[in-house]
């Protein structure tokens, strides 16, 4: 079943409510008791919708992803509620009270925009996932100000909105796309978008856009959630002090750049410090060296070492208590010997895959001891690193 009006009903609704806690194991047994009193299309469909919203918890927490409703591109593809909030927020502190949300989804960016106060119309061209956004504005009590609409992001007028957020289509028949202009619509057409907007602007784009593709004007944000890179955006009449930043979630804390030169490469200290994704993403690894007063291990690898411990929201420190050439039999008997029985490896610069090493060095535990070890180079010989979160 393609139509979600079914689940809208009050047939469909209550049927959600008592699959909403199938254990998938159990599904079969469920779905042949439900068909001798329901349709077996409405069944089917209600089954589908709780998988998706049990999927969904992660993006957008049990509550919502509980009453929403999903495509299945729309639980891959939609904006993680605390990132689509904090955006939400920046276009509210920008004097945004209206937006234009083009490609919008199942409108996981939307109702961040509507729990702001911002009046929000949301344009999908895809019949099946407008009528989801339509019904998720309806669910969480947002229709008043999100108005959706069916239709080529093309052809909309954006005239009437202080603001306009594009989040172009970057997956196709072979998975992700990596040229911005095989976006759909393209990023050309996007910023042509964006430069009309009367107060701000800002696009969704992969984490991994080259920064020579960021349009002139433009600024460029890599935001991360919980350590993990999410998402980059190119803002436009922002009022933005530098042309790129890192923001980091939960926070926020951002980090701006300053334009310095490259860290230089010094020995290995006492401190390895690990910087966020999206500092290295945004190539502001320069900014958190400094804050530390260290440098790089190697001039082409995103670790910084240093002699003191100074805690950061940017980076991750250990504390390092052995570099050693890389050589598999001597970390296995390192481990042996300090009866190591939880390991953690981590890499930069280097070829060998973590879970083989792990198998190859601790194929079982020796102990209680637990040592986080890198893979790197150091000046450009492959070197380990052993050491521990630093207290």
């Amino acid at each position: 079943m393609n139509d979600l009006a079914p689940l809208l009903t009050p047939e469909g609704r209550a049927l959600l409510d008592e699959v909403r806690d199938t254990d998938p194991a159990h599904e079969l047994a469920v779905a042949t008791r439900l068909r001798r009193e329901h349709p077996a299309g409405l069944v089917s469909a209600a089954l589908g919708q709780a998988r998706l919203r049990q999927r969904a918890v992660a993006k957008f927490g049990e509550q919502d992803a509980g009453r929403m409703f999903f495509t299945p591109d729309g639980v891959e593809q939609s904006t993680r509620a605390s990132v689509a909030a904090y955006r939400a927020e920046r276009f509210k502190e920008l004097g945004v009270t209206s937006v234009a949300d083009l490609c919008c989804g199942i409108g996981g960016d939307a109702i961040a925009l509507a729990r702001a106060g911002i009046r929000v119309l949301a344009v999908d061209r895809d019949p099946l996932t407008a009528a989801a956004a339509r019904a998720n504005a309806d669910a969480l009590g947002l229709a008043g100000l999100i108005e959706v609409r069916e239709a080529d992001v093309t052809e909309v007028d954006t005239a009437g909105y202080d603001a306009v957020f594009v989040d172009p289509a970057r997956r196709g028949g072979r998975g992700r796309i990596f040229d911005p202009e095989a976006y759909s619509p393209p990023l050309s057409w996007a910023v042509g978008a964006a430069r009309t907007a009367s107060r701000a602007a800002a696009l969704k784009v992969a984490p991994g856009i080259p920064h020579e593709a960021v349009p002139a004007g433009a600024e460029a944000e890599w935001i991360s959630d919980g350590g993990e890179v999410k998402e980059a955006v190119l803002w436009f009449g922002a009022g933005q002090a530098a042309p790129v930043r890192a923001t980091l979630l939960p926070g926020p804390r951002t980090l701006p750049s300053r334009g310095l030169p490259d860290p230089a490469v010094r020995p290995p200290g006492r401190y390895l410090y690990e910087p966020d994704g999206a500092v290295v993403r945004a190539h502001l690894v320069a900014e958190v060296a400094e804050e530390l007063d260290g440098g790089l291990l190697d001039a082409t690898i995103a670790y910084i070492t240093a002699d003191e411990h100074r805690p950061t929201p940017y980076a991750t420190a250990y504390e390092i208590t052995d570099r050693l050439p890389f050589n598999v039999k001597k970390l296995k008997a390192l481990l042996r010997e300090r009866q190591v029985g939880v390991l953690t490896v981590k890499k930069r610069g280097s070829a060998v895959e973590p879970e083989e090493l792990r198998r190859k060095v601790l194929p079982k535990p020796h102990g209680r001891a637990s040592v986080t070890v890198f893979l790197t180079r150091v000046d450009g010989a492959p070197t380990m690193l052993l050491g521990h979160p630093a207290r």
